[in-house]
This record gives C-alpha cells, structure tokens and sequence, in this order.
C-alpha cells in the first residue's frame, strides 16, 4: 500500500458551504449573515474581548504585582542530586547538553544545593547557591564561575 493509493471512507469529505448562490439553495439572499447590524456588513467584524458598551472582562478584572520581563535574567537551573547523571570528573555547558539536564539554548546556568553529591567534580556553571558551592566543595570538588555572570553582578553593583 502506498500514499498514493490510498482513498477516503464514503462520507468522510463533506463539500464546502457555499453560499450566496441563489434563493433555492437555502443559502441565498443574506448568505448566513441574517438580517442587518454589524455583523452582516462588509468588513463589520468585531475584535476579540468587545463587549458592546460594557467595560470588557478583561479590563474588569484586577492587575496586581510586577513583571520585569524584559530585564529579567533567567536560569537554567540544575540541582546537585541531577549532577549523579553526568558521565566523567567535569561538569560543564557541554556536559549537561548532553546528560539532557538543560536545553542547548539557555544562556546561563545556576547549581543549586538541592540533594547531594557522592564524588568529587569540578563544576563550570554561571551562578552557584551557597549551599551548592559548600556541598561540592565538602565532597572534594572544584566550583568555577565563568565570566558572564560576573560581568553582570558587576553592572548591578555599579
């Protein structure tokens, strides 16, 4: 069997509403648009959330907090118990891609002291926890910070 060959079960594929074709075809005269108001003129579409005169749902509902979106910095964010799956004495961007604890896209990197560490790895990430950085440094281990997040706790502090 192939694409090609393949065909649709009887009734499967209705035809498409035509409308607008004359009186006799029950679809005629105002072509499904009933009778007058907005939406039976040309072009008398109404945008999404219009609520005729009221105040639109939502512009009634309450807008509490802050969101600083654009200047946030995001993390990935990797927990010690998930170091266990890296293969080898090194932890880094191209370790953890690859042990699939973060995605290959994420900027930076935050370790934190979630669970704990039974070998000694050095680990090469942008940001560590206090605890994170205690724990591996506890179980013989090596913490690196790389420039980027450097770079920017120095901004902040100017």
């Amino acid at each position: 069997m192939k694409l090609h060959n393949l065909k649709n079960v009887p009734g499967a594929r209705s035809r498409r509403k035509r409308v607008g074709i004359g009186e006799g075809s029950g679809r005629g005269k105002t072509s499904t648009h009933g009778q007058k108001g907005q939406k039976a003129r040309a072009g008398g579409s109404i945008r999404i959330g219009f609520e005729s005169g009221h105040i639109p749902l939502y512009r009634r509902m309450p807008h509490r907090g802050f969101n600083n979106h654009n200047f946030r910095t995001d993390y990935a964010i990797v927990n010690l118990s998930d170091l266990e799956r890296v293969e080898g004495d090194t932890v880094d961007r191209k370790a953890l891609i690859q042990a699939g604890l973060i995605r290959a896209k994420s900027k930076l990197i935050k370790i934190l002291g979630d669970g704990e560490i039974s070998r000694a790895l050095t680990v090469t990430a942008d940001k560590f926890s206090g605890s994170a950085q205690s724990k591996i440094e506890a179980a013989g281990g090596k913490v690196i910070v790389t420039g980027a997040a450097e770079a920017e706790s120095k901004e902040s502090a100017e």
